[in-house]
């Protein structure tokens, strides 16, 4: 239950960074468009960039500012396959003070960076804001449930893994247990909270309490209070 709460907060904090990075690599680049000068800038080389299972190509460009003086760079966005070749004349985005970190006047090789930010951000953000509202439910229902459900006994039926979710190569337990409703005649089946431990050994008893909606019967909540508390 630990690492699934820092999990929680990790992917909602990694989300967020990476949207505020995103966000100043956009802001960065506008005012970077607004000061600079354009002119035209030719590929002298395609830097080669191996990882282990990739090559990069990175074009460097050598273009003239307006003072006259040959600037030669290396543009911060490659590929592959190469996106330009030797010789391949090209627009160029630079600043008259810094000329040397001159862009090539393509779309993602302005807005690359703060793209590939965002969709990071948003995934990373996305997941953890979906399991921190998941929560919030969980503990908002249950809490409802306490205070307002009717409880009923179901018949213990067995103890299962939930395969479903894994943590540190663990799968948490769950108990199942069923109730036949005294009007309608349906059975239903209950399954308790993911439980860290196996709970089969301190089970003495045929029936277990659980707390419905009688609204809705699939809200309810399985109270395994009679259980030992999982030392922390």
């Amino acid at each position: 239950m630990k690492t699934l709460r820092i999990l929680k907060d990790v992917f909602t904090l990694i989300g967020a960074g990476l949207l505020i990075g995103a966000m100043m690599s956009y802001i960065n680049t506008s005012k970077f468009i607004e000061r600079a000068s354009e002119t035209v800038g030719t590929v002298i080389d395609l830097e080669r960039s191996r990882s282990s299972d990739s090559t990069t190509f990175y074009p460097v460009l050598v273009f003239e500012d307006a003072n006259g003086r040959e600037v030669e760079f290396r543009s911060r966005s490659g590929s592959n396959p190469p996106a330009f070749s030797r010789g391949e004349t090209v627009s160029v985005l630079y600043e008259s003070t810094t000329p040397e970190s001159a862009r090539i006047n393509t779309f993602f090789s302005l807005w690359g960076l703060p793209i590939i930010l965002g969709c990071l951000g948003l995934v990373f953000g996305a997941i953890g804001a979906g399991m921190l509202v998941y929560s919030w439910m969980k503990v908002r229902s249950t809490a409802y449930l306490k205070d307002k459900g009717t409880e009923v006994l179901a018949k213990f039926s067995s103890v299962e893994q939930n395969t479903s979710l894994t943590v540190n190569g663990r799968n948490p337990f769950r108990i199942v247990c069923q109730w036949q409703h005294p009007q309608t005649g349906d059975l239903h089946v209950f399954r308790s909270d993911n439980l860290w431990f196996d709970p089969s050994n301190h089970i003495e008893r045929d029936t277990v309490p659980v707390l419905v909606d009688e609204s809705n019967l699939k809200r309810y909540w399985v109270d395994t209070s009679f259980l030992p508390k999982l030392a922390g």
